[in-house]
């Protein structure tokens, strides 16, 4: 277990070229993130409509809901970010929370929904937010198939690691109005550089 545990930070954490997006550039990255785990070519960019897709969540009885992008996005402005996986160590230290932390100043900037996404189990993720102690600022959802990631070219793929993550997600953070990307941090890999909450404000 202690290997194991050593062995996470280190797939999770490493540091590498962040990709920004403007609406005349749309991306094509399809360079190794670290040893053979290979970042897909993302099929979004600013100017992009989001692709509906559906996400599932546990409720505060345990029942499971689902809820769609257009939900999510349609006539609102709202912040989606992805994490690589549930209890992490940057995803848990460090960009999770600091969605949590700055979702009054988001909301003051006129963010209507807040919400994460994770290629992990809406029960997983629920756990996750026991653990953290997070209430309602942000919104966990799970794509436990990767149905939405595979949509917009986001996969990871870390089925070579030795703590079986398998397929999951880049990590990134986007800001959508109305269904449409008005802002795309993509970080390659699981890379955290430009993705946070930070990014998004000054952004805004």
């Amino acid at each position: 277990m202690a290997t194991i545990a050593a062995a996470i930070p280190k797939l999770l954490s490493f540091t590498t070229t962040t990709t920004r997006t403007t609406l005349s550039s749309p991306l094509r990255l399809r360079r190794r993130s670290f040893s053979s785990s290979v970042s897909a070519a993302a099929t979004i960019s600013v100017g992009s409509k989001l692709p509906d897709s559906t996400f599932s969540y546990l409720d505060a009885s345990d029942e499971v809901k689902t809820v769609t992008v257009n939900d999510l996005t349609a006539k609102k402005k709202a912040v989606l970010f992805a994490v690589p996986g549930a209890f992490t160590p940057t995803c848990s230290q460090k960009h999770l929370p600091g969605f949590v932390e700055n979702a009054g100043k988001l909301r003051e900037k006129g963010v209507d929904v807040i919400a994460c996404v994770a290629v992990n189990d809406a029960f997983v993720l629920k756990a996750w937010k026991k653990d953290l102690g997070i209430g309602d600022e942000v919104l966990l959802l799970s794509d436990g198939n990767g149905d939405f990631t595979r949509a917009i070219g986001a996969e990871l793929d870390l089925s070579d690691k030795p703590v079986g993550l398998g397929v999951r997600s880049r990590r990134y953070s986007i800001l959508v109005e109305d269904g449409v990307v008005k802002i795309l941090n993509l970080e390659e890999g699981g890379a955290f550089t430009s993705s946070s909450a930070e990014d998004i404000l000054k952004a805004l």
